[in-house]
């Protein structure tokens, strides 16, 4: 199955956007920028909106990058049908796609450094949800959380 990557960021992650951007074109992804396109002070709640509609609505996956990717990890986790983590390890970004199925990224452009915030990316979409019966479990029970709430 192609992945197709959708993008964003605020000011704050729009150097590190780029660089991510540029990597996974060079590793032959489908990419959708949906910005910002400067260094231009922008809100990250609106983006993180935007780009998390598309990932629910193209059933891809997504980056969010703020100066600490908390607050877009904050945002995309209110979206229906969005699982956000924020990685800041290799170990969590495998983590977070093959126990949890997280389909949004959310980095720190001001708290990575460049290096380790491209691996952590590659992690991401390089592993898949194991599947397993107990993960599929309790995601069920978040998905059942939802809907309660």
């Amino acid at each position: 199955m192609e992945k197709k990557i959708i993008v964003g960021s605020d000011h704050a992650g729009f150097e590190l956007k780029e660089a991510v951007l540029a990597r996974l074109q060079s590793l032959g992804y489908t990419l959708q920028d949906l910005g910002v396109k400067s260094l231009e002070p922008a809100d990250f709640p609106l983006i993180a909106e935007t780009v998390c509609q598309e990932v629910v609505r193209q059933k891809a996956y997504g980056i969010l990058i703020c100066a600490s990717g908390l607050g877009m990890c904050i945002v995309a986790n209110k979206i229906d049908g969005i699982r956000a983590a924020h990685c800041e390890s290799i170990w969590s970004a495998r983590e977070a796609r093959e126990r949890v199925d997280v389909n949004v990224l959310c980095l720190g452009g001001r708290s990575l450094g460049r290096a380790l915030a491209l691996s952590i990316v590659e992690t991401f979409l390089h592993f898949e949800f194991l599947a397993e019966e107990r993960y599929q479990r309790r995601l069920a029970e978040i998905t059942e959380l939802e809907t309660r709430n």
